[in-house]
């Protein structure tokens, strides 16, 4: 079987992942890649996705723009890696190479993969909490992490807690960190994690 194909029949992602679709060919002697190019088919319509040809590599839908590449440099490998999953990316996704002969002939082949995008369980985020009553020097740098498992993506706030007060919104991020720790710092800081 001269210049054919491989692929698979379906591939499952999960939504906000990443998937790779597999598109390979042993490169022949006598044969030039002319063009490559992934297309899928949704709702009856087809489109381009990507198409690589000697003026380069060029993404034509935009919603891909950005989440979409095929290997470069290594031929025979025409695989469409997608990352960040959106529902809306499952469908049929079609490879098709043409190769140019010495003579000039062009020789087409395809392979279709149907894409199935899932959705993962949405979870609210629960926070691993960090040792309490962290002691440090004063003049010392130091950092409080925290860290949330969840459904994509969390966001986080730090606080400080005053006695008898209103919290205090220190910093939106995972970490929150001191160059050169004074006593006034002293207290205690509590973070908070989101998502949908």
């Amino acid at each position: 079987a001269l210049l054919d194909l491989s692929g698979v029949h379906q591939v499952k992602g999960t939504w906000m992942g990443s998937i790779t679709l597999p598109c390979t060919y042993v490169p022949s002697e006598g044969f030039t890649e002319q063009t490559l190019s992934w297309s899928v088919e949704r709702d009856f319509t087809t489109s381009t996705i990507f198409r690589r040809d000697d003026s380069g590599d060029h993404i034509l839908l935009s919603k891909f723009r950005d989440r979409v590449s095929v290997p470069k440099h290594s031929p025979g490998n025409a695989s469409l890696l997608i990352e960040t999953l959106e529902m809306p990316d499952s469908g049929h996704y079609t490879c098709q190479v043409i190769w140019r002969s010495k003579n000039n002939s062009l020789i087409t082949r395809e392979v279709t993969t149907t894409v199935k995008v899932i959705k993962v369980a949405a979870t609210k985020p629960s926070i691993r909490a960090g040792p309490l009553g962290l002691r440090v020097p004063a003049g010392a740098s130091t950092s409080l992490t925290c860290e949330a498992s969840g459904s994509p993506p969390i966001s986080y706030r730090w606080f400080r807690s005053i006695p008898g007060g209103p919290a205090v919104l220190l910093g939106s991020g995972a970490e929150l960190a001191w160059h050169s720790l004074q006593p006034s710092d002293s207290g205690t800081y509590f973070c908070e994690a989101a998502n949908r």
